[in-house]
């Protein structure tokens, strides 16, 4: 275990705020999953709490084995895996709309090992790599609209296009960080607004479309409406009915909460593990658990920003940005529903909620940005090692 802990490199906070994240999750899950317990039909609460401890464990397994990689070779990776994760998003949508009666429309499952998997949470942290590289290649060239659609556009729209019908929220948060990213990375605005505006009108031709031929994607439509109708208005809905619960869990945490394991809504609240852990967290653990958690992910941006500011390398500046910010983000929308700021989209709170794909992909991504951490820590003790010991004495002074 020494040994583990002596190679461990890059920016320590960044680890030790992931390691409180993932430590405190274990209270809620283990709390809500009382209810997924009850309807799972033979499955005990422990095993739920088991089951979220492996994922936890093989995550921070990524985060170890990623982060010994250095940052350059995701380059090269990032135009190897966007074929592939074209495949398995094609594969997903090919497979239907359910599976036994479940709906499958975001999930393929792994032959032999049996457990499902969401291409679409891989695809999006790819793409930001894939879009990072190709700033960086023509951050001092002047290039054209016309240069960049098929090297830079067409893959992030296929990817979007084949996202979309099964998952608008996650195709809305890669739209977003692209467009982030692009910009940072010195794209010129006026592409930008252009590529915008294409999104929309795509947008709005999709919408058009499954409502004219309903049959090609059932359904899809129709949950996206109800979840914004139901957001606008108190309309008795699924969707309503979430957010009813997650409010009435938060209005009871007050201030100190009820207590870990003492919430009542969970018994209640669908999804009470993962998308609105968030409420359950502020009714056992009050206002004040829910402050404290908002600060850990408001920490970990800083020290994203820190990581990106103190890269030598423009990819690395633009990779730490692009695959660590979504991860912030996609916590400040699920929080944000939860208190009803946004509609119901699904995302999950990272390292918190229970789920494989989620914290695999997180833990993948915080694995990348201490890759670019553990370059810029290697170089500054390389240059103190060759510094004359009389150069580093007069430093100290």
């Amino acid at each position: 275990m020494k040994t583990v802990f002596d190679n461990i490199k890059g920016d320590r906070i960044i680890w030790a705020i992931a390691a409180l994240l993932a430590i405190f999750s274990f209270l809620p899950v283990y709390s809500a999953a009382s209810n997924l317990a009850y309807i799972g039909g033979g499955s005990t609460t422990f095993s739920y709490f088991i089951k979220h401890f492996v994922h936890l464990f093989l995550g921070f397994s990524i985060i170890y084995g990623v982060h010994k990689i250095p940052y350059r070779y995701f380059r090269g990776l990032s135009m190897v895996m966007i074929p592939v994760v074209l495949v398995l998003l094609l594969i997903t949508m090919l497979q239907g709309s359910t599976i036994g009666g479940a709906n499958a429309s975001r999930w393929i499952r792994v032959p032999i090992v049996g457990f499902t998997f969401q291409p679409s949470t891989l695809a999006a942290l790819v793409l930001m790599v894939f879009v990072a590289r190709y700033l960086s290649k023509i951050k001092d060239e002047i290039v054209s609209f016309k240069d960049s659609i098929l090297p830079l556009w067409l893959p992030v729209f296929v990817v979007l296009v084949l996202v979309l019908p099964a998952n608008f929220s996650t195709a809305a948060l890669i739209f977003s960080m692209v467009i982030l990213l692009t910009f940072l990375g010195g794209y010129p605005l006026k592409y930008l607004a252009f590529i915008i505006g294409s999104g929309v009108v795509v947008l709005m031709f999709f919408v058009l479309t499954a409502k004219a031929f309903p049959d090609l994607m059932p359904n899809r439509v129709d949950t996206w409406t109800s979840r914004i109708s139901s957001f606008m208005d108190t309309e008795a809905s699924q969707e309503a009915y979430q957010i009813e619960k997650a409010k009435i869990a938060i209005a009871t945490g007050g201030i100190q909460g009820l207590g870990p394991g003492k919430s009542v809504q969970k018994n209640f609240l669908p999804q009470s593990s993962s998308d609105f852990i968030f409420a359950i967290i502020i009714e056992e653990y009050g206002l004040i658990g829910g402050i404290s958690l908002l600060v850990l992910y408001l920490w970990l941006m800083f020290r994203i920003v820190i990581v990106a500011q103190n890269s030598d390398t423009v990819f690395g500046k633009l990779l730490t940005v692009g695959v660590g910010i979504p991860i912030v983000f996609q916590a400040l929308v699920n929080m944000g529903v939860a208190v009803e700021l946004f509609p119901v989209t699904g995302q999950t709170l990272p390292l918190i909620s229970s789920g494989g794909t989620s914290i695999w992909v997180t833990c993948l991504a915080l694995g990348i940005v201490l890759s670019v951490s553990t370059k810029r820590d290697e170089e500054k003790a390389q240059n103190y090692d060759e510094k004359h010991p009389l150069e580093i004495l007069s430093e100290a002074l």
